[in-house]
């Protein structure tokens, strides 16, 4: 019999067997009650997080978890094999089955810190028995969900086709394309060239390296929220490869996607 058993900072473990389902989020509910079905609202919310983040399915050869929410994640974890270790993306309707042993979750921006936000992080420990612990008394998923706020609109987001979208995209396009295995992001120059090549030669002023840092600090803002800003840290001298970290959270959290890249670089052939 397989255990699924889902923990975070805020939340008295959570323990499901096989044959049991689990939905999460911000304030989860059902269309029906239903054994062996089960709705959890995870502490910490902020109000823009989806009711429904995920529906995790216990079978006994497996624990599957299909992300239902829109908010993205990024699921971990590490297991006996080759490198040792996976990381996926998670967006509205991907289904993954979790590893053996301790799988991390973290949602972007979703845990409400005041007015800010930073991540939110559950742990997963699958086995393949009952683990220790007093599991949480599971209430039947809720089919009404009555007196629970909407979800309010999301934080600020980069606006397509802007100046600050393109610099993301040019910030990001080594990690889209793949070309990932050193931690190094493009130069001002290079970003400037590259925005001026997908637009026709119009780069707006980011010919001034001043202009390029302003929209990268800008993405990291967006990508990292206030608390967790590495520019904000660097003020505290602990700067270290804040580019790199800012692009690598811009393409983690989709502020631009491969399908951007494919785009812009489609409409600059068909330019010329």
């Amino acid at each position: 019999m397989l255990t699924v058993t889902m923990r975070s900072p805020e939340l008295h473990p959570v323990a499901l067997t096989s044959g049991e389902r689990l939905l999460f989020g911000r304030a989860p509910h059902g269309t029906a009650r239903q054994p062996g079905r089960y709705a959890v609202a995870v502490p910490g919310c902020a109000p823009h997080v989806s009711r429904v983040l995920a529906d995790l399915v216990v079978s006994d050869g497996a624990a599957r978890l299909t992300w239902r929410g829109a908010n993205e994640a990024m699921l971990s974890s590490l297991f006996e094999a080759p490198g040792g270790a996976r990381r996926v993306t998670l967006v509205r309707g991907m289904s993954t089955v979790l590893d053996d042993g301790k799988n991390e979750l973290v949602v972007f921006g979703a845990k409400a810190l005041g007015q800010r936000t930073a991540d939110l992080a559950l742990t997963f420990l699958v086995a393949g028995t009952r683990g220790r612990g007093e599991p949480t008394e599971l209430e039947p998923a809720d089919a009404t969900g009555t007196g629970t706020p909407a979800t309010a609109e999301a934080p600020q987001a980069l606006t397509r086709y802007s100046k600050v979208w393109f610099v993301a995209l040019a910030l990001t396009e080594p990690l889209l394309a793949g070309e990932d295995d050193e931690a190094r992001v493009p130069t001002h120059q290079e970003i400037h060239r590259r925005v001026s090549h997908w637009r026709g030669g119009q780069a707006w002023n980011l010919a001034d390296p001043r202009r390029v840092d302003e929209a990268v600090k800008k993405i990291s803002r967006i990508a990292f929220g206030e608390e967790a800003d590495p520019y904000t840290a660097a003020r505290d001298g602990k700067l270290f490869n804040a580019r790199f970290a800012v692009a690598k959270r811009a393409a983690q959290r989709r502020l631009v996607t491969a399908e951007d890249l494919d785009e812009v670089e489609r409409a600059a052939r068909e330019r010329r």
